[in-house]
């Protein structure tokens, strides 16, 4: 190595030259079912992938097994279906999950996974002890940003102190939780708020374990040291770094002094990350592709504050699920900055930046002080349920989406700027989308039915009854749930047992009260459009704002409704998970004037198709427009307009203001026609 070549590197205390070594590269990948998805997984590992992350479809997520009529839409549409051991033996075949670093994206079901994973690796052989990896198990933001939640908040975390309970003593190197911040940031999240509230959701979890008292003082130190995290990253990329220096400044404060802990290596902040999806465009998608390796820089730039693990989504996210081929450009993406650049040769290149100083000191305060908030009003639990947090981050989006509506934050391609040359990514036969087929989830019944027809039912009723006694006994359910994984019981039936147990939870919708500050001249024109109708008819136009199937993305539903009230139409929006049938029952009982559906899961031609069943079958069809909103490929249109949608909304119409105006336009037109 030449002199000027060992100056750029970083040293060890002997002296000698050493590199950081690159964060493990992943891919959230999983699609159709478990055959398609072991195929996939192999072929990225043969390309340089060096850990997986497990996407699984709602109905897993959810806790529902792939027959029950709720998951049917669903199946294999946003994540792989797991049903059964039998599924994970086929989803990891020729996988030495004891050599692999697995990340499982599971929440309301994520013990139910572990265990599978666990029974996985003991009829294999394997000691289990060395297995790695992560469960994302953070039901807080569940409540706040995704949907997949079951149980109400105390039970969920008994859950998950039960895992860490388990992991500690049975495997060790497993992250129990992962406390994921991702998703509040596509709720809106600020990073102040992005910091304080997945710092209050692990101190949440910490004070339960220690309220547990399950761990000696040097137990609990390595399981503090098991805390993970899972974060996101937006364009502003210097803003972003200076974040995640936040995080790791705050993390070490709040292990030292809350919890005590002594030795350094335990008060580490561990993350891993997914940067932005939020931010990428419909519109000249490809533009898409420089904004992911911009907000790669901002969790990869500085040495202290570097990510674990490191997993991008595709260009063409705003469209649809990424291809094989569009997942293998985001891969390769990682592996250029990694081994191409000299990234890893330098220690800390922001050390002694008073900009970079002065942004951590100042993110650090506001996160405090909100912190400090949450922890008076009762913490974590006592914050999702009186609706505190979850208000907020609906109050942030709608601030955003004005700012993007005004022009205020300008998106190339979006607000400014939108005119250009069409894509050559977007002309190929699939139109540069992925379109799951529709025959495989036969096959992932078919699977099903076989587990079934072979299993022992005396050993899965025995099984469940230990479940449910264990779940009413207050004994830890780890052992329980891996018995089950044996026995062959489903994730419908799992979840049933302890649904019957716990119960279900539905947290505030965060709606109520919140305001769109937006003055523009699309709002005057759609309020003289919402008085003219007042005049006419007598009363304020009305929408149900309906989120249907499992899917629990809420955000653009959570808008809708918001922007809606700002333009002076009366809302019903009851949240996430309805029926078609009870989005009919409610518009007929309200008597509105349009049905207004957000998909965003794929599901929306077998969801759409249910609710106009339900409409006919109350003569209601003509009586009452529909329109759809969410990520809709392209070539759906049709068929979605042939089954009677007036109007498809996607990411494209981002003023809201406008969105208003032509639903008051439809509504007009169904009173008069």
């Amino acid at each position: 190595m030449s002199d000027k070549k060992k100056t750029h590197r970083l040293y060890d205390k002997t002296g000698d030259p050493t590199q950081d070594r690159p964060w493990i590269f992943r891919t959230y990948a999983g699609h159709t079912n478990v055959r398609a998805s072991n195929a996939l997984y192999r072929e990225n590992l043969a390309k340089g992938q060096t850990g997986l992350s497990i996407a699984l479809d709602l109905p897993t997520q959810c806790g529902y097994s792939s027959d029950d009529p709720i998951a049917r839409p669903e199946i294999g549409k946003v994540g792989v279906p797991i049903n059964s051991l039998d599924d994970f033996a086929v989803l990891f075949d020729q996988i030495p999950i004891e050599q692999m670093n697995t990340s499982i994206t599971i929440n309301g079901t994520a013990m139910w996974l572990l265990s599978l994973y666990v029974a996985l690796a003991e009829e294999r052989g394997v000691d289990v002890s060395k297995l790695s990896g992560t469960t994302q198990n953070d039901l807080i933001k569940e409540y706040l940003a995704r949907g997949t939640y079951i149980f109400p908040p105390e039970d969920s975390m008994r859950l998950i102190v039960d895992m860490y309970e388990y992991s500690l003593h049975h495997i060790p190197f497993w992250n129990a939780s992962n406390i994921c911040s991702y998703h509040l940031q596509e709720a809106g999240a600020t990073p102040v708020q992005e910091l304080a509230f997945a710092l209050v959701t692990a101190i949440t979890i910490l004070d339960a374990i220690k309220a547990r008292n399950c761990f000696s003082e040097d137990e609990f130190e390595r399981c503090v040291g098991r805390i993970s995290f899972f974060v996101n990253a937006g364009i502003r990329f210097v803003e972003e770094v200076c974040k995640m220096r936040a995080f790791c400044e705050m993390w070490d404060e709040i292990t030292q002094e809350r919890y005590g802990v002594k030795d350094p290596k335990y008060r580490l902040f561990r993350y891993g990350v997914q940067v932005n999806s939020l931010g990428l465009t419909a519109e000249q998608p490809e533009n898409n592709a420089w904004r992911i390796i911009l907000e790669t820089l901002g969790v990869t730039l500085s040495r202290k504050a570097r990510c674990r693990a490191l997993q991008l989504p595709a260009w063409n996210e705003a469209l649809s699920l990424p291809r094989p081929w569009d997942q293998q450009w985001s891969l390769r993406i990682q592996q250029i900055l990694a081994y191409e650049t000299d990234l890893l040769e330098y220690p800390d290149i922001f050390d002694g930046s008073h900009v970079i100083e002065s942004k951590v000191s100042d993110l650090k305060a506001q996160a405090y002080t909100e912190i400090h908030k949450v922890l008076e009003m009762g913490g974590g639990v006592e914050a999702v349920r009186n609706g505190y947090m979850k208000s907020a981050l609906v109050a942030s989006q709608s601030e955003r989406m004005a700012r993007l509506a005004s022009g205020e934050q300008i998106v190339v391609g979006k607000n400014k700027w939108s005119e250009g040359l069409e894509s050559p990514l977007v002309r190929d036969s699939d139109g540069g989308i992925f379109m799951v087929d529709a025959g495989a989830a036969q096959q992932t019944l078919d699977a099903l039915a076989e587990t079934r027809r072979k299993r022992d039912p005396a050993a899965v009723e025995a099984c469940l009854a230990r479940l449910t006694n264990d779940a009413r006994g207050g004994v830890n359910l780890m052992e329980a749930s891996i018995a089950c994984a044996k026995a062959r019981v489903t994730t419908g039936e799992w979840s049933a047992a302890l649904r019957g147990v716990f119960g279900e939870y539905r947290p505030p919708t965060g709606v109520e009260g919140q305001r769109m500050e937006m003055v523009s001249e699309s709002v005057g024109a759609v309020r003289q459009k919402v008085d003219n109708f007042i005049r006419r008819f007598g009363y304020r136009p009305r929408i149900v704002v309906g989120k249907p199937g499992l899917d629990g993305h809420s955000n653009g539903a959570e808008m809708i409704a918001v922007a809606a009230r700002h333009a002076g139409f009366d809302v019903i929006y009851f949240g996430i998970r309805l029926s078609a049938v009870e989005i009919v029952q409610s518009a007929l009982e309200e008597n509105v004037d349009i049905i207004g559906v957000s998909l965003l899961s794929g599901s929306h031609n077998e969801i759409i198709a249910q609710l106009f069943e339900e409409l006919d079958r109350q003569g209601a069809r003509d009586a009452i427009p529909v329109i759809l909103g969410g990520i809709i490929p392209e070539p759906d249109y049709p068929g979605l307009k042939a089954q009677g949608v007036k109007r498809i909304f996607t990411p494209k119409d981002f003023d809201p203001m406008l969105v208003m105006s032509e639903i008051m336009d439809i509504i007009l037109a169904s009173k008069v026609g």
